[in-house]
């Protein structure tokens, strides 16, 4: 761990405090690097993480074995990162992690419909309070879209969803299908902006509860409806579709099958804009960190996976987004309120899961700055000849749209979920 961490550390320092009471030192302040100091409760620590770092990290760092003396979590796992960008380096996961990693994922990606819902029950059916603390006010649980770096969570998310009505391409009295609708945002959203008719489908009982009861009280509810469906069972035609946030959970082995299906349920001239987490490199295995305690099952593709999955049902790539940044200064603002709320955090679970969550946050913040992780937007049609031949229509809609959130004062408290 000494040899390991001399050659991570190089800007920012780190004090390690071992069981035995020794003291190491690493890299050399700088003013504009995390100084942080640690201390580790037992012998075992420094053999967990280096066998597995994420898993050994997280869960020491839950079970109070590796205690924070100086700084917070983020700053830790910044120090551990920073100086090692995924394009700049190589892996720090050890061969007989990556072994292991690669085995579990193997039997995690056998994405049956059962174990789909239960994948998803294990995240998204957790306290709807919870989301509440550290959320935008329409509960936006996906990478925001930061037109400036500067702009609040509201405004960033609202900036997302018009990025993605733009590339829709909507008409007034369209059908959308909403693939993975959460807690209805997006659907509510694109009805309001657009005169459209949505379908939103989710495996998780309690975002469905929320969804439907704010088409309810929107008095929209006989034009966006909310249904406990896998996209697998989804009958009929759609204008539209759009599927944010949910890709991730398919699965490589049904990435044929979720497009083909999509195919089926698109009209001719229709459009698909799906938005996923990605790999910017190779294929490779969800951390078995995650795997055990965030995201079961959950796996974030390479583009290759997506296209060449796509390719094969003839679906035609129209447009292609990487947003780099944007999901890093999205978690940045959910670790920082997730932060700011950890009294009722744990009082709502317990001190062990706020410590979870927060490792979950700044461990995923780390992964869009620093390492090999970005979101991808892409666009699909069937026909050639269903949308414009160039990319105007796209900045012209999203203006529109952005200068209508500004100039009608109720249009983010219409939309939001509530206390």
């Amino acid at each position: 761990m000494d040899k390991r961490l001399r050659r991570l550390i190089k800007t920012g320092d780190l004090t390690v405090t071992t069981a035995s009471g020794r003291v190491y030192r690493y890299g050399q302040a700088h003013p504009s690097r995390p100084s942080v100091a640690v201390r580790l409760t037992d012998r075992r620590v420094p053999f967990d993480i280096l066998y597995d770092p994420a898993l050994g990290a997280g869960e020491a760092y839950m079970n109070e074995r590796l205690i924070l003396e100086r700084g917070d979590i983020m700053d830790l796992v910044d120090l551990f990162q920073g100086d090692a960008r995924w394009e700049e380096s190589g892996s720090t996961v050890s061969t007989a992690a990556r072994w292991v990693n690669a085995i579990r994922a193997r039997a995690a990606r056998l994405n049956w419909q059962r174990r789909s819902k239960r994948n998803v029950a294990h995240h998204y059916d957790l306290s709807d309070r919870l989301y509440d603390l550290f959320l935008d006010a329409d509960r936006q649980y996906s990478c925001a879209y930061f037109i400036d770096p500067a702009n609040d969570l509201d405004e960033a998310q609202a900036d997302k969803k018009a990025h993605i009505a733009a590339k829709l391409c909507l008409k007034p009295g369209q059908s959308v299908l909403d693939i993975g609708c959460g807690w209805g945002g997006m659907a509510l959203y694109l009805h309001r902006v657009a005169d459209v008719d949505v379908l939103g489908i989710t495996l998780s009982e309690e975002q469905l509860s929320v969804a439907r009861r704010r088409a309810e009280e929107l008095g929209v509810a006989d034009r966006v409806k909310f249904e406990l469906w896998d996209y697998r069972s989804v009958q009929g035609t759609y204008d539209r579709i759009v599927s944010v946030g949910m890709f991730e959970h398919v699965g490589p082995r049904h990435y044929v099958t979720f497009f083909r299906k999509c195919r089926d349920l698109l009209a001719e001239d229709g459009v698909l804009l799906l938005h996923t987490i990605g790999r910017m490199g190779t294929p490779g295995v969800t951390d078995t960190w995650t795997n055990k305690y965030i995201f079961p099952g959950a796996y974030n593709p390479a583009l290759s996976e997506i296209v060449s999955a796509s390719e094969r049902t003839k679906m035609i790539v129209a447009d292609m987004e990487t947003l780099r940044l944007h999901y890093a200064h999205t978690l940045k603002l959910w670790y920082s309120r997730a932060s700011q709320q950890r009294a009722e955090i744990e009082s709502l679970y317990d001190p062990r899961f706020f410590r979870m969550w927060q490792f979950y946050l700044a461990g995923a913040w780390v992964a869009f700055r620093y390492g090999g992780l970005a979101n991808y937007q892409i666009q699909y049609i069937r026909n050639r000849d269903a949308l414009p031949i160039t990319r105007n229509y796209i900045s012209d809609a999203e203006d529109r749209l952005r200068r209508r959130y500004f100039s009608e004062p109720d249009f983010p408290a219409n939309l939001k979920t509530g206390p």
